[in-house]
């Protein structure tokens, strides 16, 4: 390069730079999300500054109001029609508030309300030391057994730092299936992951079995993670740009200008064919669908179970948000080529989640197990393609989150010396014993397993409707084969606690505070009320079932 050529270039740069535009951010459309990690950052300096006896009282309010009124923010904008006539794209691109982003968020928020609720639960374990005790860690950095471990619980230590880890994740939750690029998609990826990973490593009893499940999930977690940008990677080479619409003009080749470079990529489609597919793969991978589901049983029966809970139902709501967005909005254009690969795994999804839930002794794992499955039945609504099928979706999450919030709650309710009691063996008996606690879950997994009546009937019907309309009919005979196979291991549970004898020396059933039994209270009451009178809230889903582009 001559030294007048560099010159040229310095004399170029140094020009005045006219102006350069302010980002134009919509802080109204943006509120929910900026709510919850406000009180985020609220939380971790709350630790810092108010003394440890006040914390968990302070923590617990703050969040509870902060999810409160997001929830309220989200209610706002869908009343002032962001989600139908007004939805738009936010924050430069980066956002989309629409109809699917608006409920999708109030669905999270709402499962996030009941999981403070579970993760402020103290009357659970009987009171060590005169200190109440939760389900979380007295210090989560001390190792287990030891010295520093027993002073901690000793001098009534709890890792109130859950909950602002609670509001990160939420945080980033919200903002992923309402994701407008795959930048944006991945940062939100990442800050709901990292307070997921660190959640389960905290539970108070079985701590080695914790931290276990949060390191599988951590480095599969990050494998994943690495896929879908490997994936932005090549999407961005194809398309030269990661905004969602600009890449689905490309692949449909109604780009407007096209310049010599993107005219050399997009003749190339390689680079789009395996960036989708590993996009796709990291989005499968938080669903928890069949070939990338390794982590969930483990991760599920280690974790502490408010974790869990929270865990199946947000995560599973987040990223089939962030995936129908992907297919519907981004790669519409590649429709014949994804979705024989949807089929594949939507079947092997069902099936595989079915049959292997049979063989659980853990009633955490076999939950893990049927979540394997509810994410194939829900795979089958995302291959309808169809108005419908994104509208039934909604609804399937909708009605899902609840049933396993409130079922995880009523597992933390069953519990011996050692803690919680997940081995099905002690679930035995358990209808004689404390018959309400057994009702409760015989509800919930009647839900799961689809029986009038209930909401998991009322979704799964609309779920499969939606697939058989667009011409899938052979995944509407697997679903229902898969959802025969899965209603005997619910109903071999409660076959179990209803018609055998307890044991003399079984667990015991605690008594919750008022926290918990809301939190089993509302599961019941929408897995119910969606059951019985579901068409308002199909109709809401229905208008809420629109991507803007």
């Amino acid at each position: 390069m001559s030294a007048s050529a560099v010159h040229s270039l310095w004399t170029t740069a140094a020009e005045p730079i006219s102006k350069i535009d302010p980002p134009k951010i919509e802080y109204g459309q943006l509120s929910p999300t900026l709510i919850v990690i406000g009180a985020a950052i609220v939380g971790v300096l709350i630790e810092a500054f108010v003394p440890r006896k006040s914390r968990y009282y302070t923590q617990v309010f703050v969040s509870v109001v902060a999810l409160v009124a997001s929830f309220a923010a989200v209610i706002g904008l869908a009343a002032g029609g962001y989600g139908t006539t007004k939805a738009g794209i936010a924050a430069m691109g980066a956002i989309a508030v629409d109809g699917p982003s608006l409920f999708l968020q109030g669905t999270i928020l709402l499962a996030g309300l009941l999981g403070v609720f579970t993760f402020a639960e103290r009357r659970l374990d009987p009171a060590a030391h005169g200190n109440r005790v939760d389900s979380f860690a007295a210090q989560a950095a001390s190792v287990p057994g030891s010295d520093s471990e027993k002073a901690a619980v000793k001098a009534g230590f709890t890792t109130t730092e859950v909950f602002p880890l609670l509001l990160f994740a939420i945080g980033g939750m919200l903002i992923f299936p309402s994701a407008n690029d795959l930048l944006t998609l991945f940062i939100a990826l990442e800050v709901f992951s990292l307070p997921l990973y660190l959640l389960c490593a905290v539970a108070r009893r079985k701590r080695l079995m914790s931290q276990e499940a949060a390191v599988k999930y951590f480095l599969l977690g990050a494998f994943a993670s690495a896929f879908t940008l490997f994936g932005i990677a090549l999407l961005y080479g194809y398309a030269g740009s990661v905004s969602y619409a600009t890449i689905a003009q490309v692949v449909d080749g109604t780009v407007p200008q096209i310049t010599p470079a993107l005219a050399d990529t997009m003749g190339n489609d390689a680079l789009l064919l395996v960036g989708a597919a590993m996009v796709v793969m990291g989005l499968l991978f938080k669903v928890g669908a069949v070939p990338f589901h390794m982590w969930t049983p483990d991760v599920y029966q280690g974790a502490p179970t408010p974790v869990t809970g929270f865990m199946a139902a947000a995560t599973k709501v987040a990223a089939f948000g962030a995936l129908l967005r992907l297919l519907y909005v981004v790669l519409p254009g590649l429709r014949w080529d994804w979705r024989p690969v949807m089929w594949a795994v939507a079947i092997v999804t069902m099936l595989g989640g079915a049959i292997v839930a049979i063989t659980q002794t853990d009633i955490k794992r076999l939950l893990a197990y049927s979540s394997i499955a509810h994410a194939g039945f829900i795979l089958a609504g995302v291959i309808a393609t169809s108005p419908d099928g994104v509208s039934s979706v909604l609804f399937y999450l909708g009605a899902y989150s609840f049933v396993t919030i409130g079922a995880f709650a009523v597992v933390t309710l069953v519990r011996d010396a050692g803690g919680e009691a997940t081995h099905l063996s002690k679930w035995a008996g358990l209808g004689r014993r404390s018959p309400l606690v057994a009702a409760v879950f015989a509800v919930f997994l009647l839900a799961f397993a689809g029986i009038p009546l209930t909401s998991g009937f009322a979704g799964k019907f609309a779920v499969f409707k939606a697939a058989a309309e667009a011409g899938a009919g052979a995944i509407v005979v697997v679903g229902v084969i898969s959802s025969a196979i899965a209603a005997f291991f619910y109903i071999r549970v409660i076959v179990l606690m209803f018609f055998s004898e307890p044991r003399p020396e079984g667990p015991t059933v605690a008594v919750p505070s008022l926290l918990t039994m809301t939190a089993i209270g509302v599961g019941v009451a929408v897995t119910l009320v969606l059951g019985v009178a579901p068409q308002y809230f199909l109709d809401l889903a229905g208008q809420a079932g629109v991507f803007v582009r």
